[in-house]
């Protein structure tokens, strides 16, 4: 496999907000996040992403037509091949994020990863080759916006890291409320 240093090999932008229910939809098909994964590495034609996924060229052609649609795809590239003029998608932005509307310039809450990551994951922890770690803290919630910007931040690192190797690797990351956590009972000196 190649090492390509420039992650993808396209310019696109940082962050995207999705504003309708059309580009929500969009990106809640299994099979488009994978091709949004892909497109992630390296800008692909249809017959690439089809290859890459299993799936008919047709059944690939229609899930691109639908990111593009939404403005979360977009050709990047064009080649000619014999007498056709061959199309290299790319994504439209490195993240995209349901705004629908907010006002306060914070991100919304993605989508339910976990869920997806306890899927992907589960062939790794069953051969014994999965990374994971648990930790709970007890913190006023400005604290926990400001550690999960810097969580943010090593994300975005990983998301700029060169493509090579034979596995790829998927990273989950959450924080998140536990309203009914035991705590301690105040000590003398708190009442």
């Amino acid at each position: 496999m190649s090492i390509n240093s420039s992650v993808p090999d396209y310019d696109l932008a940082d962050t995207v907000e999705l504003t309708t229910a059309e580009q929500v939809r969009a990106i809640s098909d299994p099979l488009r996040t994978t091709i949004l994964g892909l497109l992630h590495e390296r800008a692909a034609t249809v017959t690439e992403l089809a290859t890459a996924v299993g799936r008919p060229k047709s059944t690939v052609a229609h899930h691109v037509k639908v990111l593009t649609e939404a403005g979360i795809l977009r050709v990047v590239r064009t080649r000619r091949v014999r007498a056709i003029e061959e199309r290299f998608y790319g994504r439209a932005a490195r993240m995209f994020y349901v705004g629908l509307g907010r006002q306060d310039g914070q991100l919304p809450q993605d989508f339910n990863d976990f869920e997806v990551a306890a899927e992907e994951s589960k062939p790794a922890y069953d051969a014994g080759e999965m990374f994971s770690l648990i930790r709970h803290a007890r913190i006023p919630a400005d604290r926990a916006s400001e550690f999960w910007q810097q969580v943010a931040a090593l994300v975005h690192d990983f998301d700029q890291l060169p493509r090579a190797g034979d596995t790829t690797y998927g990273l989950t990351v959450g924080l998140y409320p536990i309203v009914d956590y035991p705590t301690l009972p105040p000590t003398e000196d708190e009442v």
